[in-house]
């Protein structure tokens, strides 16, 4: 296991591969090492992701879905920092992200009716059209190549908090009625690091129209931290002070 797990960060490491159909070097020695069962596991690596609680945590598939994408999602880092390219394989995943956010596209991925000739052709075709990194596109062809292309989402997440952990990033997601301006955003931003001390920033925005106006900025672990500058709290702190009961009645 250790061996294979070598031979996969090595792997990331190359230019990226081209896969096309009837292609000899589909079935290299490279390719096949890279089948795994039970996910990647890099014991040289020097990240280590601690593991999240998550609600409903009986259900063991579930937990192994996420070791499995949090050590996929370890190795992509390891391999950005190395070649310090962390900030544009940060950029390249959320574009993934995105991407496989596509159900047909996913679907297509994860059918065990589409062949892994078919699949590897349209990585291909991605990879050359998106501008992807190198050791990005290797990526995605490891998982192809190890059945991991379910996994993809949770990588993706899971990569967002090593890269945050690695950079001293605190996330913030901003929700309001319209866009904000980048002007308010980069003052949330300040205000959010102010609370936090945090080095970096990165700020997500959201659209809710029920805030009827204001926003909402949700940061800390798993954003479990809400400030609610929204109208829509305004109005429903007003109606709990109205509540029969809270309101003095004069004699």
């Amino acid at each position: 296991m250790a061996a294979a797990a070598a031979a996969a960060t090595t792997t990331l490491q190359k230019p990226p591969a081209k896969f096309h159909p009837r292609s000899p070097q589909i079935h290299s020695a490279n390719s096949s090492s890279l089948s795994f069962s039970g996910g990647l596991r890099l014991p040289n690596l020097t990240i280590k992701i601690k593991t999240r609680s998550r609600r409903g945590g009986g259900c063991t598939g579930a937990r192994m879905a996420d070791s499995a994408a949090g050590s996929y999602a370890a190795a992509l880092a390891e391999v950005a920092s190395s070649n310090g390219t962390l900030d544009a394989t940060s950029a390249d995943v959320e574009k993934i992200d995105k991407l496989f956010s596509d159900e047909s596209i996913f679907n297509f991925f994860t059918s065990p009716i589409v062949s892994l000739e078919q699949k590897r052709e349209l990585i291909d075709d991605i990879t050359s059209s998106g501008s992807l990194l190198p050791h990005v596109c290797n990526f995605l062809n490891i998982l192809i190549e190890s059945k991991r292309i379910d996994l993809v989402k949770e990588i993706a997440k899971e990569f967002e908090i090593v890269y945050n952990k690695l950079t001293e990033t605190e996330m913030a997601v901003v929700t309001s009625v319209v866009q904000l301006e980048k002007q308010h955003l980069a003052q949330i931003a300040k205000q959010v690091q102010k609370l936090t001390g945090a080095r970096n920033v990165r700020i997500k925005t959201a659209i809710d129209e029920s805030l009827v106006a204001g926003f909402t900025i949700r940061y800390g672990n798993a954003l479990s931290k809400l400030i609610d500058m929204s109208v829509k709290k305004q109005l429903e702190d007003i109606a709990a002070e109205l509540e029969i009961g809270d309101i003095p009645i004069p004699v």
